[in-house]
């Protein structure tokens, strides 16, 4: 995909082929793209704060309000290909800054959502966000993957990735404590209303996420800036491109596996998060505030931030396919014994779950992409649009939360993470990689 796809060229040979004072040139613009994993994921969490605030000033049910998450991840779906096309238009650097841009303009838009307030507004700003964030995955995931040994890019992943986990466990407590202000009126009250009452309830609710998302929309911004004025390297193979058109991506089953693996971490652990604030508010789990509530979710998204120093650390010695496994098998235990119980012991086993998440996303992507090639980048783009599966397990989630009631809903998430223990001890195997180069351009 467009620079993407030149830059995504490397395999387990290029270690060799790039110089010792070239790896430590690689040191800055790493920190650099770092940045933005923080960013995406700080914004991201969000959402797990938006779900229950929009659901009580619109009084949605759990389906209607998993349309947060369902608008958000299908973004990934739909822009995904188009951001390839634009990397290759314009180049993957000046791509991140018009994502950023883009990201920007869909946090300004929260403020008139507000000011209406919109449930579909919210739904087109929440559209426009993700957008951004697509062109920033599509490019900066395989860029700090390849940017190095092949045989530690699981490890570099998860050590840029865990900025990213630092950006979801801030962005909960403090989304809370600035989203959530006040406590609101249970759903008999607002019945109770008059219709000009209720839109200014409505109106006041809603003008809390104003002042953040504009703070949200000058940082991006800013932040497109930096990244326009940064020198980064522009990484290119020696290889031909001519030789990925006797190739395809579909010929490589541990890519396509990896793209289902992506589909069901993802709608896993967004399943999971977006619930937990409701989870911890039932009288039998948490029974608290939601603001209250909110503060803990900050506990599930931390889990993976240490999760991935710690991966990062293990996966130096470890193989990452085994640690991928064990991780997703100790999160299938976790989930049950939450079903199965009550109270902190309910509470805690699911919070404990985004530990063993950690590695997950960092690990699928790089196994899945070893050894393609000039075809990398391609196949970075197949799966950052399996990253939809944020948008479609947790609405599932939601239709079957209304159904049989939260707590027993979270069986879903554990099948996710049974499928991913098969990939990482059976689908991830794959063909000797091909021999490419790096250079700096």
């Amino acid at each position: 995909m467009g620079d993407d796809g030149h830059m995504a060229q490397v395999t387990a040979s290029s270690a060799a082929a790039i110089p010792a004072e070239t790896t430590q040139n690689y040191r800055k613009p790493l920190a650099m793209v770092t940045t933005l994993f923080f960013m995406w994921g700080f914004l991201t969490s969000l959402n797990d704060i938006l779900i229950p605030h929009l659901k009580s000033i619109f009084d949605l049910n759990y389906a209607k309000a998993m349309l947060i998450q369902f608008a958000f991840f299908t973004s990934y779906f739909v822009f995904s290909l188009p951001s390839g096309k634009l990397i290759d238009a314009i180049g993957y650097k000046k791509a991140m800054v018009a994502g950023l841009f883009t990201m920007g303009i869909g946090a300004l838009l929260f403020i008139p959502a507000a000011s209406v307030p919109s449930f579909p507004l919210f739904l087109t700003a929440l559209i426009v966000l993700a957008a951004g964030m697509t062109i920033l995955q599509v490019s900066a995931n395989p860029y700090v993957a390849i940017l190095g040994p092949e045989k530690t890019a699981a490890s570099r992943l998860n050590l840029a990735q865990a900025f990213n986990s630092l950006g979801t466990t801030i962005g909960p407590k403090l989304g809370g404590l600035l989203i959530l202000s006040s406590a609101p009126f249970a759903a008999e009250v607002l019945h109770q209303m008059s219709a000009p009452e209720l839109q200014t309830y409505r109106i006041h609710e809603a003008s809390s996420v104003k002042l953040p998302y504009l703070v949200f929309a000058i940082a991006l911004m800013a932040l497109g800036v930096a990244i326009a004025l940064f020198k980064l390297p522009r990484i290119a193979s020696v290889e031909q491109r001519d030789a990925a058109l006797h190739d395809s991506i579909w010929r490589h089953k541990h890519l396509i596996l990896g793209a289902i693996g992506i589909f069901v971490y993802v709608g896993g652990e967004v399943s999971i998060g977006s619930f937990l604030v409701n989870y911890f508010s039932q009288p039998d789990i948490g029974n608290m505030p939601e603001r209250v509530a909110a503060g803990y979710v900050s506990f599930y998204w931390g889990g993976a931030m240490v999760g991935r120093f710690i991966g990062s650390a293990l996966q130096q010695k470890i193989q990452p396919n085994k640690v991928l496994g064990v991780a997703a098998i100790m999160a299938a235990l976790l989930v049950c014994v939450s079903m199965i119980a009550f109270g902190h012991v309910a509470m805690w086993t699911i919070i404990a779950v985004g530990l063993f998440n950690s590695v997950m996303f960092p690990t699928i992507f790089t196994l899945a992409i070893e050894g393609l090639g000039p075809l990398t980048g391609d196949g970075s783009g197949l799966l950052v649009a399996a990253i939809v599966g944020g948008a479609i397990i947790p609405e599932l989630q939601g239709l079957i939360a209304d159904r049989i009631g939260i707590h027993h809903a979270f069986f879903l998430p554990i099948l996710c993470y049974l499928y991913i223990v098969f990939y990482a001890f059976v689908g991830s195997q794959k063909k000797q990689p091909v021999a490419t180069a790096t250079s700096m351009a």
